[in-house]
């Protein structure tokens, strides 16, 4: 029977990893989500139009090709921050597993 101090340090360390599983997917679609934007600014430069239409909800907006690059370089450099942070997030929780990990070795009997 596991004693309650080590059923305590394994619930710990799952929740560790699932944390760990959420800050990856989340930094996961956010990558996919600048790798969309950076392809729509390729595009924006490649076009010799003025204008461009931006879809928000069900309709579509007409913008200048200026305003667009410059919403999506402001959303892309938001979701590069974002990125960031969780970069810091996934490390301080990697440390922590890193931490608790020998004791649930030892636990575990491995």
């Amino acid at each position: 029977m596991v004693k309650d101090d080590n059923k305590e340090l394994l619930n710990q360390f799952q929740a560790y990893q699932q944390q760990l599983q959420a800050v990856l997917i989340q930094k996961e679609n956010l990558r996919l989500q600048i790798l969309e934007i950076d392809k729509a600014l390729e595009e924006l430069e490649a076009s010799k139009e003025k204008e461009a239409y931006k879809i928000a909800g069900p309709i579509m907006i007409k913008r200048t090709t200026t305003q667009l690059k410059k919403e999506l370089k402001e959303r892309k450099d938001s979701f590069d921050l974002r990125v960031k942070s969780l970069e810091k997030a996934e490390e301080r929780i990697v440390t922590k597993l890193k931490e608790i990990e020998p004791e649930i070795k030892k636990i575990m009997g491995v």
